[in-house]
């Protein structure tokens, strides 16, 4: 993809370690497995719309996971661990889309091929705005930014801008503000730029009004699944209940069977 265009990359950090995953990661959360016969897009649209009780749009997760397992693949190919399992020479499992990988080096494997891609890449350039084409209606110009380390102003001109910012964390604060909320899971220097940037060119933010709310326990600042699919976890209550499974006769009242059986 891409061979015939010119492809340029604006990166707030550098790229070899920038992002979410700057540190490296231990899974992917998700791959279909189909080639292993372990499920297929239509499996995951179904646990997608049960999950968010049916505020999803199907086609686009459809188109999502049936494009994921080349991508895991291509990681591979890049040089990134994937862990197998012994017996059946699948990827081994952490829960039913996650499987784990050796994922220190993951950002610069992919960094890496990012750069054979691209034909320039500008790192430290904090991008702050999306221009529009004063000749053609809502139709993309180019970006605007400047430089974190020397305050240069930098235009882009472009056909297409592909905007793979990160989403947003801390919008809520946690109780124990002073140390949790420097320990959070997800990253730290999210700063909503996913959003900001499209919504002020007047994007259509699609499907972008989910929002993920992770509970935390007291000295517990992992990721989900590490506790709950790793380690085989469970939360309970003040009362030392295991509640979950409590709420679901009534979660089936509230939003309806349909949204919420895997069947």
């Amino acid at each position: 993809w891409g061979q015939d265009k010119k492809i340029v990359i604006a990166e707030k950090a550098n790229i070899d370690r920038s992002g979410a995953v700057a540190q490296g990661l231990y899974a992917i959360n998700c791959y279909m497995g189909t080639r292993f016969n372990e499920n297929n897009p239509e499996d995951h649209v179904r646990y997608a719309r049960i999950d968010l009780m049916g505020m999803v749009r199907e086609d686009l997760l459809f188109d999502m996971a049936r494009h994921v397992d080349s991508t895991v693949h291509q990681f591979e190919q890049w040089g990134l661990p994937l862990m197998r399992d012994p017996k059946t020479g699948a990827y081994q499992r952490e829960g039913r889309w996650q499987i784990m990988i050796h994922g220190e080096s993951y950002k610069p494997i992919v960094a890496d091929a990012a750069k054979k891609s691209a034909d320039k890449v500008f790192n430290r350039i904090c991008v702050t705005h999306l221009l529009m084409d004063d000749k053609k209606e809502n139709r993309i110009a180019g970006a605007v930014g400047f430089n974190v380390r020397t305050g240069n102003y930098h235009v882009f001109k472009s056909k297409t801008v592909i905007v793979a910012a990160g989403g947003a964390s801390n919008i809520f604060k946690p109780r124990s503000v002073g140390e949790g909320a420097g320990r959070v899971w997800y990253a730290p220097w999210s700063s909503g730029s996913a959003y900001g940037l499209l919504i002020g060119a007047g994007a259509k933010m699609t499907q972008m009004e989910n929002r993920i709310v992770l509970a935390r326990f007291k000295d517990g600042y992992g990721p989900v699944g590490a506790y709950f699919l790793h380690l085989k976890t469970y939360t309970q209550n003040g009362m030392g209940e295991e509640y979950e499974s409590k709420w679901w006769p009534s979660l089936q009242e509230i939003v309806g069977k349909e949204y919420l059986d895997p069947v």
